[in-house]
């Protein structure tokens, strides 16, 4: 039988995978069956629970500039594009990214994509 398993390196969850008992027994990282409970990569695991994990404003900070980083490179094609839809508001866009981590929403609330690509 196929079950959700939880791998656990240094009291945190490193991976989840579905996996048999029987497999997740072979492995020899510690696994815990976390079938039917809401378990992420990065929780904490001692006696038993798992707890989500805090992180720190820096940790906060340092993803919200790599997701920032992430969107401009993932943008970057389209500031020659000078007749690509809706041009403007991407290069505005764009603009809000590099500006976002001086303003007060810096890192909690993303800057919104003018539409998908």
């Amino acid at each position: 039988m196929e079950n959700l398993i939880a791998i656990i390196k240094e009291g945190k969850v490193h991976n989840i995978m579905v996996a048999s008992d029987e497999y997740a027994a072979s492995l020899s990282e510690q696994t815990v069956n976390v079938t039917g409970q809401e378990v992420g990569i990065g929780f904490t695991y001692s006696n038993g629970t798992f707890t989500p994990s805090v992180k720190s404003q820096e940790e906060l900070e340092a993803e919200g500039r790599s997701w920032r980083d992430s969107e401009l490179k993932r943008t970057d094609f389209i500031v020659p594009l000078t007749d690509f839809p809706n041009h403007a508001a991407w290069i505005t866009y764009r603009q809000t990214l590099r500006d976002w981590t001086a303003t007060e929403d810096f890192p909690n609330t993303k800057p919104t994509a003018p539409a998908e690509l």
